[in-house]
């Protein structure tokens, strides 16, 4: 007996098999409001629209970037955090307002884990350990030996209380406590001055902050915090190769509000994965200064977790408050 071919899709579900492609997974109806927690005109801003605009020819919609700067970047996580759970309020995050600042707010306008989805890792920004170019020493050994010796010690600088930038100098001092004084500054512009003035003697900054000045001989680049040295700066140790256990990235994250169904969270997981590995994205962030962490699903959620409580622990040794 011979069956029409109208029968024939029917007939194909009835028994289970395959009649067509996989379906691609969530296809947006409407715009996507992209929240950036940072003002605009920055590397931020750079690599988001870098990505959104390649994200959106793959999605068949446009993504508009909606800049909401304040706090540390934290109205704009908060803002993400309220939002409808339905794919079409997404935004980025990095790990200041996601791992470090839940453990500094009194009183937090968001709870990471109860109200944002942590969908991938997109980008990420070495950290570079920088001195005065006239200061003794060219490694972190040297640098914790001459503060040591140093009658009240040395400076440090950072871009604020409680940043990574802070944070891992603590994470250097560790149990022993070696003299090291903080002096805050509003941005790296301030503490860059700073540190050629040698009012501090060293600072961590990002890579992108950082490779004008290490190239100008401004500052002398020592280690840097990445699990492997870098293509831009291939001559400096990564502070594990010279025996301080300390690794951290700034990373750049895509978040969403918490309930955002999974095929939505599925589809963008692989389309800004997809755009990441693209060679000219490559290409791109190493021309900022950036790199890229390949992550599975799920592996970003279980980054911010083991963040989270690395700061706390950090934090609470060294009774560190914000006002």
């Amino acid at each position: 007996m011979r069956l029409s071919r109208r029968l024939l899709p029917l007939v194909g579900a009835l028994l289970g098999a395959p009649t067509a492609a996989p379906a691609q997974g969530w296809v947006p109806q409407r715009p996507i409001r992209f929240i950036v927690p940072w003002p605009p005109g920055g590397l931020n801003d750079l690599v988001a629209r870098f990505f959104n605009d390649r994200v959106a020819q793959a999605l068949g919609q446009s993504i508009i970037t909606d800049f909401r700067p304040g706090a540390g970047s934290r109205i704009g996580v908060a803002e993400i955090a309220r939002a409808a759970p339905d794919g079409y309020t997404i935004g980025m995050g990095n790990l200041g307002p996601l791992t470090i600042f839940p453990n500094l707010d009194r009183t937090p306008a968001y709870n990471v884990q109860r109200d944002l989805a942590a969908i991938c890792m997109f980008a990420a920004s070495p950290l570079v350990l920088v001195v005065n170019p006239g200061l003794p020493v060219t490694t972190p050994a040297e640098l914790l030996a001459f503060a040591r010796a140093r009658p009240g010690g040395i400076n440090y600088a950072s871009v604020g209380v409680g940043t990574a930038q802070h944070l891992i100098f603590e994470m250097m001092r560790g149990p022993t406590g070696i003299p090291m004084q903080h002096v805050p500054y509003r941005g790296t512009q301030d503490s860059l001055v700073a540190l050629m003035q040698n009012d501090v003697q060293a600072m961590f900054d990002t890579l992108p902050s950082m490779q004008g000045p290490v190239r100008q001989g401004q500052v002398r680049a020592i280690a840097v915090t990445t699990p492997m040295r870098l293509a831009a700066l291939p001559e400096v140790p990564t502070l594990k190769e010279v025996g301080i256990d300390v690794e951290v990235v700034t990373w750049y994250g895509l978040i969403a509000p918490a309930g955002t169904p999974l095929p939505v969270q599925d589809r963008l997981f692989r389309e800004y994965t997809r755009v990441a590995e693209a060679p000219e994205t490559q290409a791109f962030l190493q021309q900022q200064g950036l790199i890229y962490l390949p992550n599975a699903p799920g592996e970003f959620a279980r980054r911010i977790a083991a963040e989270t409580a690395r700061w706390a622990e950090i934090i609470r040794a060294n009774n560190i408050r914000i006002d």
